[in-house]
């Protein structure tokens, strides 16, 4: 068996290397892209993809939780509907700081959210316990 010279191997090396990293920045996990991701030109709806608890196991969700859609207006305003009933308030986006606040109308306090990623059909929120919400557009 013939062996190659190892400027041969190293060059092979090197293009593992550089498709494993070409890959790995391909991937829309963990970007968080401009805050017209979120709703669009006017307005977009998100649903649920997947919900995962603090320790990161994969939370099966109800009926009524797959039904439940939510609508960020590019006015600061989004509406949570679901089978149950809806919420309609104000949100803020500090993109620098990839923070979402959601405050309900009528309501003196906030729900405040870590955007983990926010691509043009996906966004993942996570809670300040560490749950995360998965969210695909509709």
């Amino acid at each position: 068996m013939k062996t190659l010279p190892t400027s041969f191997r190293f060059l092979a090396s090197l293009m593992t290397l550089v498709v494993l990293f070409l890959t790995a920045c391909g991937s829309k996990e963990g970007k968080v892209e401009g805050v017209n991701m979120l709703y669009g030109t006017e307005s977009k709806v998100w649903k649920t993809d997947k919900e995962l608890s603090s320790a990161g196991d994969k939370v099966k969700q109800t009926d009524t939780q797959e039904d439940e859609r939510i609508t960020f207006f590019a006015n600061g305003q989004y509406s949570m509907a679901s089978p149950a009933g809806a919420v309609n308030g104000k949100y803020t986006f500090d993109q620098p700081g990839k923070k979402i606040m959601l405050t309900p109308d009528g309501a003196t306090t906030s729900n405040s959210f870590d955007v983990v990623t926010l691509t043009d059909d996906k966004l993942t929120l996570k809670s300040p316990d560490g749950a995360e919400l998965r969210l695909e557009k509709e």
